[in-house]
């Protein structure tokens, strides 16, 4: 992910002062782009969580909103029943992992659950998750709007991240690490649609991708709900700039296993695979990769050789693609694959 052998023009150094900007085009006064630099105490729920291993059935003390699953061996074949319910066959939607499987599972609010492995499969661990009800917990929030070049936006504070999540042991489980930016990767969450609370899933997610897949932070970048509003994902930082350092780099998330350094993650929130995304996503998504292509140099409509800057590994492929283009999985959703290319035309006008 160095600079793809020549194959990314060179874009100019994403300072705060360039990538905030206001709708009209012209640059906010602002250096982080937030509207200020004010905060005001809010409350959210705190993440309740109660873990198991292995196969079997689970209760919980409190209603589940999800459950994490994380297994090692064959990807697939571990199903779960919630409560009294059928038997789900466990796919990993969207995240991926290298020496096995996992999901995050909506539960319901269901307080047992039961998980069940074929041979193959060993090493089950999982995590139900509750993040609506829990007691609760002062955040400071910036007490103006945030926007990236009038891209308006929720930040971690902002969405309700607890940032002790990014801890193991007392130390950051996965330092921040920064890469020219080369592309920019499409996916779906494949949580339900018609998602009554998505800064709650946000949060669900973040726990199952920091703890359950144990990779420190949520492994999106940015995170689009279905009325448009965008979300803050992978921390980059306290200099105020979603996922980028002030040189212009990109951090290194989790959204796409093998191919994650100098490869920028979007999640739309819900499942995409037979229903098109909401038009005030479709908005937002085009009107984010507008904003990050136009300041970091890329065209949304060219193909790249994108190039592992850790391991070397080369891969041509579309400079806005889909997780599919990198790994075996139906994500972003076959309906949202097949906009890519209207997204890409509309990225790209000026």
């Amino acid at each position: 992910m160095i600079a793809a052998g020549g194959a990314v023009a060179a874009g100019a150094a994403l300072t705060p002062m360039v990538f905030a900007a206001g709708d009209s085009g012209g640059t906010d006064d602002s250096a982080s782009g937030s509207g200020g630099s004010g905060t005001t105490p809010e409350k959210f729920p705190a993440t309740r969580t109660e873990a198991a291993t292995g196969t079997g059935e689970a209760t919980t003390a409190f209603a589940a909103s999800y459950v994490g699953v994380r297994w090692s061996g064959a990807r697939k074949g571990a199903a779960i029943r919630l409560g009294n319910g059928d038997w789900q066959n466990l796919t990993g939607g969207c995240a991926a992992v290298e020496d096995g499987g996992t999901a995050l599972v909506a539960a319901g609010d269901a307080k047992v659950y039961e998980l069940k492995a074929p041979g193959g499969i060993d090493g089950v661990r999982s995590l139900a998750i509750d993040t609506t009800d829990g007691p609760d917990r002062t955040v400071r929030v910036p007490s103006e709007p945030t926007r990236v070049r009038g891209v308006g936006y929720l930040s971690r504070a902002a969405w309700g991240a607890d940032e002790s999540k990014r801890y193991k042991d007392g130390k950051v489980n996965s330092p921040e690490v920064y890469y020219p930016l080369q592309v920019i990767t499409v996916h779906h969450t494949a949580t339900p649609n018609d998602d009554p609370d998505p800064a709650a899933t946000v949060r669900a997610m973040y726990e199952y991708h920091a703890i359950t897949n144990d990779w420190g932070d949520i492994g999106y970048h940015f995170l689009i709900d279905e009325a448009g509003t965008v979300y803050e994902g992978r921390y980059s930082g306290d200099d105020g700039i979603p996922a980028f350092d002030p040189d212009g780099d990109l951090v290194t998330a989790f959204h796409s296993v093998g191919y994650n350094s100098g490869a920028l993650g979007i999640a739309l929130i819900g499942n995409l695979q037979e229903k098109p995304p909401t038009d005030a996503a479709k908005a937002s998504l085009i009107r984010l990769i507008k904003v990050i292509s136009r300041f970091k140099g890329l065209d949304p409509q060219a193909r790249v050789t994108y190039t592992n800057p850790v391991n070397g590994t080369k891969k041509d492929t579309e400079t806005v693609g889909g997780h599919r283009d990198y790994f075996d999985t139906e994500c972003p959703g076959q309906v949202m694959y097949d906009l890519l290319a209207e997204v890409r035309s509309a990225a790209a006008r000026r």
